[in-house]
């Protein structure tokens, strides 16, 4: 890995004079340098992301219910359903760039372009170059797509439990009057057995939203850095793979395939990623009204208690959690479009001192 990475600066730094071949490499080596970056932020960040991982066993998530393991199942399969995009997204560029050394006009070209420290334009040595090249952008290429993918499956995560959540604190009077068949609720109230359960529940609900709560503060600050480089690289990457497409459109399609593909997958990992920050920041305060629905009128806030741990819960609710890049970007759907429309300028820019 160390040797393909110095390999690939060399030829950068050597070719830096040609803005084609500069923009092209410069856009393969950013991508993996991101992806180190995020990689290294969970190692460094492994205690938390352990816990993410680990807090759907939690003994408070409560999935006691058919509408509950429905939620849960619907979370899988939307979670497998777009790692299945992302790799599949993926694949298909990895494809496009295996087939064009192959086609083009250029003798000994390899898959990915880097410099070796010895002339490898001979019958014996080409394949082998070629061969030990695509091995190492190949594992190169999923190292990226399964950091994307991680970073995916515990924000989805996330979401599962807020989901779950929600739905708790809409039918808490409902699970707790589960075991009071025959007993009106307007008794119910007075009845002492039942305000020890409903009590009960309520604290587990309370503890699984602060849970739920730092979870996300902790995410959010070990993604705020990779994801400031992220957001940086992916806007450079947009403005660069556009100038490729733009370029390659009229000389080979396999290459236009190519930097089109690749334009793809980075706009939609990014956009991936900041849907579901978005998404857990609605529902984070889609909480508040889960409990406005809870039944607190019936006179459940008579029952001493209920009321300070339903009025701390709405008022962690009524501030939405933002997941940032760095504290300056928001990661969100209008953050992205932004960023689109700042990348789209550069591009016209760049496509004039092209034509200058």
């Amino acid at each position: 890995m160390t040797l393909f990475g110095a390999g690939e600066t060399w030829y950068l730094v050597s070719n830096y004079h040609l803005l084609d071949i500069f923009i092209e490499q410069l856009n393969v080596m950013v991508i993996q340098w991101t992806a180190i970056i995020r990689f290294k932020s969970m190692r460094r960040h492994k205690d938390i992301y352990k816990k993410l991982a680990a807090a759907m066993e939690s003994s408070n998530f409560d999935t006691s219910t058919p509408a509950r393991l429905a939620l849960v199942e619907y979370w899988r399969l939307r979670s497998e359903k777009y790692l299945k995009v992302i790799y599949g997204l993926g694949t298909c560029t990895l494809a496009a760039w295996f087939v064009y050394p192959l086609i083009d006009d250029v003798e000994c070209n390899l898959m990915v372009a880097v410099r070796l420290p010895l002339d490898f334009c001979s019958p014996v040595r080409y394949p082998v170059a070629f061969l030990m090249t695509m091995v190492a952008f190949c594992y190169v290429a999923y190292y990226v797509m399964t950091n994307d993918v991680i970073m995916q499956t515990h924000l989805m995560h996330l979401l599962c439990q807020y989901a779950v959540l929600i739905d708790c604190f809409e039918n808490i009077l409902e699970d707790s009057e589960r075991n009071f068949k025959g007993v009106s609720r307007n008794d119910l109230i007075h009845n002492n057995d039942f305000r020890i359960t409903y009590l009960r529940r309520l604290g587990r609900l309370v503890d699984q939203h602060k849970l739920l709560l730092k979870h996300t503060m902790d995410l959010r600050q070990s993604l705020s850095a990779p994801m400031l480089a992220q957001v940086m690289a992916s806007g450079m990457q947009m403005c660069f793979a556009g100038f490729q497409v733009l370029m390659t459109i009229t000389d080979s399609i396999t290459k236009f395939l190519m930097s089109f593909l690749f334009l793809g997958y980075n706009m939609f990992q990014l956009f991936v990623l900041c849907r579901w920050c978005d998404e857990i920041k609605t529902q984070s305060t889609k909480i508040g009204d889960a409990l406005y629905c809870s039944g607190w009128e019936r006179g459940l806030t008579t029952i001493p208690g209920v009321r300070r741990r339903l009025l701390l819960v709405a008022m962690r609710a009524n501030k939405p959690l933002v997941l940032t890049a760095g504290g300056l970007y928001d990661l969100s759907l209008s953050s992205f479009a932004d960023l689109v429309k700042t990348s789209y300028t550069a591009l016209t820019v760049l496509l004039r001192l092209r034509h200058d």
